[in-house]
């Protein structure tokens, strides 16, 4: 089974419905470009696919190493134990040395123990040798943050909201108050569970997108929404602190702190700009030419619209076939907007 996730637009819940519109195509490789969660290449690695997941978060790679790349490892018991002592010894309080996170980004995200605790796991994550086990750790410590967020996002210095004594219409302060000790034990058992050996070779990159000549049966895109008010999602900013663990010897070189709530210096993206988002999509729709299959998961309220995109791969010479899944709620959205699959065969 896949592992729990809180990731902002996920399709966990509509792989159901995507593979039933894919189970018309004949296709033996895909490449995931946009990965996210993974979600989508692990569907497609189950059905025997030989998949190419990518994202351009470091740490969304992880997830790809841990469970599309990766066929048969997994995190072992005492590599486990000893990641957890070194997290549990830095967060003990006679522990003198005051740690990066610790120093600076007490009373934003999690509490002066929490942070201490990450001062001793993500050093002793990174001094691991690359690894399928240390992807495994390194996801698992992603979902063990996020669950223990409001909003599962860090977006904003909102410890408060967890630590104020009120009644509350969303959150579960049970769930941010357990310790992430609980959490990385489970979400490392998770993960797994989830490993399986497909007998296809599988990989996991991290690239941009329009930096990568798809080399595929099918290219699956994902790519992140701008709503038609042309208000984009930055899952740089949405995902930075998880971004800056993996980066935790060199973390302090690329925060902001001139903002209260210290992401990573901004990276230039053309997915999150009204003004850009075209040009993104006619230059990743043009570096998959070569490629028979191209879906689009998209949504019916999105800039540019459905009908423009559609117009643009039929300039590339493409067959368009347009499938919805009506009335689908995201997570964090207060609306329901139509889930559109676009098809374009060459």
């Amino acid at each position: 089974m896949f592992p729990t996730t809180r990731y902002q637009g996920s399709k966990r819940k509509l792989i159901p419905w995507l593979l039933s519109c894919l189970d018309q195509l004949e296709f033996e490789s895909v490449v995931d470009l946009f990965g996210g969660t993974a979600s989508v290449s692990y569907a497609l690695k189950r059905q025997g696919k030989r998949v190419h997941y990518n994202d351009y978060l470091r740490f969304n790679e992880q997830i790809g190493l841990a469970l599309i790349e990766n066929q048969q490892h997994l995190a072992r018991e005492a590599t486990l134990e000893a990641v957890l002592a070194a997290g549990n010894e830095a967060a003990d309080p006679s522990h003198r040395t005051v740690g990066f996170i610790a120093e600076s980004f007490a009373g934003i995200y999690f509490t002066d123990e929490e942070n201490r605790w990450l001062d001793g796991v993500a050093p002793a994550i990174a001094a691991l040798p690359e690894s399928p086990e240390r992807a495994i750790l390194w996801a698992a410590l992603g979902q063990a943050a996020l669950i223990k967020r409001p909003y599962n996002l860090f977006h904003r210095a909102n410890l408060a909201m967890r630590e104020r004594e009120v009644d509350r219409s969303f959150g579960n302060k049970v769930t941010w108050d357990r310790p992430f000790d609980h959490y990385l034990k489970r979400f490392v058992q998770e993960y797994n569970a989830a490993v399986f050996d497909s007998g296809m070779p599988c990989k996991s990159t991290c690239l941009d997108a329009q930096g990568l000549a798809p080399d595929a049966d099918l290219v699956y895109l994902d790519p992140p929404y701008t709503s038609s008010r042309g208000n984009g999602v930055d899952y740089h900013g949405f995902y930075h602190f998880l971004e800056g663990l993996l980066r935790y010897n060199n973390w302090s070189d690329q925060l902001d702190s001139s903002r209260r709530h210290k992401p990573l210096t901004r990276r230039s993206n053309p997915w999150n700009r009204a003004s850009e988002v075209a040009g993104a999509f006619e230059e990743v729709f043009a570096a998959c030419e070569s490629v028979p299959l191209v879906v689009l998961s998209y949504r019916a309220d999105g800039l540019p619209s459905v009908a423009e995109l559609c117009d643009m791969l039929r300039r590339f010479g493409r067959t368009v076939q347009v499938n919805e899944a009506s009335n689908y709620q995201y997570a964090l959205s207060g609306r329901k907007a139509g889930e559109v699959l676009v098809i374009a065969s060459k």
